[in-house]
């Protein structure tokens, strides 16, 4: 048996408006939001008294879709350190190809994203670059230039 597809990938955020308007600066729209919990949340979890509200989001093909999850309960854990380095264990990073880098760039800044390097060109390929967003993801964006 094999996967069907990946479905989304998630974010704990803890500020949700701020989050929902990076992604929607970078060109994603909310597909649905509602506020889980419950007993069968409580078990996927494996912690008691889940209260999350969810926001859905995705992009304009309507291919990838993210979950910002913003816990009202139980109350937030810290990673340290907060800020990891592109080098930390785990999730490294969430891709998104787009028409223009520099724009992207200009107008994540705009809604507080840091750029962490800088913008790089692969080959005669692609335009590339690492920014910081809400709750310390890392974005990656990509301009084709084939």
């Amino acid at each position: 048996m094999s996967i069907k597809r990946l479905d989304h990938v998630s974010v704990v955020v803890e500020d949700l408006a701020a989050a929902i308007a990076f992604f929607t600066e970078l060109g994603m729209s909310i597909e649905g939001e509602a506020p889980i919990e419950g007993p069968w949340v409580d078990r996927v979890n494996g912690i008691e008294g889940v209260q999350v509200d969810i926001v859905m989001m995705k992009t304009p093909d309507g291919h990838g879709q993210l979950e910002l999850t913003k816990f009202r309960n139980p109350k937030l854990v810290q990673i340290e350190p907060a800020i990891a380095p592109p080098n930390a264990l785990g999730l490294r990073s969430v891709m998104f190809t787009v028409e223009s880098v520099d724009d992207t760039v200009a107008r994540l800044r705009a809604t507080g994203a840091e750029l962490i390097g800088e913008v790089a060109q692969y080959e005669n390929l692609y335009r590339l670059c690492y920014m910081r967003g809400p709750a310390g993801i890392i974005v990656s964006l990509a301009e084709e230039l084939f």
